[in-house]
């Protein structure tokens, strides 16, 4: 048995995986500053990436979006996935890799649950509970 069929996968990224997603990510963010995108949704919106998540072929990059706010996320991750290939292609081109990643959008549920925890850790239940110890 080869020493490589021995190891476990791993649930963490790879290096390679965490330096092509911010290569992506880095590349999406300055198409979005310089307005190469051209669409009415975007155009009107600041819209932030905060992560990409490359599979371990690097073959597919999930694209976790939030526009400024939090408002029309939807339509935010509708109006990039309608600019998939063009998207794609500039992609591509900055990273060059062996293939150019399918690149899916997804709207960054993170910060929703970040509120959502600051919201019950300052609810009068907790604050009571915490005031007492």
């Amino acid at each position: 048995m080869s020493a490589r069929s021995k190891q476990t996968k791993s649930t963490e990224p790879s290096q390679r995986q965490l330096r092509v997603g911010e290569l992506v990510r880095h590349t999406l963010a300055q198409m979005l500053t310089r307005g190469d995108i051209h669409d009415d949704t975007l155009a009107g919106t600041v819209v932030t990436i905060p992560e990409v998540r490359m599979t371990p072929d690097l073959k597919i990059a999930t694209v976790y979006v939030m526009p400024l706010g939090g408002d029309n996320g939807d339509a935010v991750v509708k109006a990039l996935a309608g600019h998939k290939k063009f998207i794609r292609r500039e992609v591509a081109k900055a990273v060059k890799l062996k293939f150019a990643p399918d690149i899916r959008f997804r709207f960054d549920e993170s910060f929703n649950e970040a509120n959502r925890i600051d919201e019950l850790l300052n609810s009068p239940k907790v604050r009571q509970d915490i005031d007492q110890h």
